[in-house]
């Protein structure tokens, strides 16, 4: 599936909220998110721009379905 290119760090930072993951802090033009697992927590930053690059945004979402077990397709139609 196509990356989306439009996507703003408020769209990414509420579908993530949505999967569990609560906003720990922001400093300057950064995000940084938490998740609970069983075995740990799952650290994510975010940067805070409209619209994410496309690269940032690809490493974000493969990282967050890596460590939640879910399809990125999927993932994207959501944002």
């Amino acid at each position: 599936m196509k990356v989306p290119r439009d996507v703003d760090a408020s769209d990414l930072i509420n579908l993530l909220g949505r999967y569990g993951y609560d906003i720990i802090r922001q400093t300057g033009s950064h995000v940084r998110l938490s998740k609970k697992l069983d075995e740990g927590e799952h650290v994510i930053t975010v940067p805070n721009h409209k619209p994410i690059k496309i690269g940032t945004l690809q490493n974000i979402v493969k990282d967050i379905c890596f460590v939640n077990g879910l399809d990125m397709s999927d993932f994207y139609r959501h944002l």
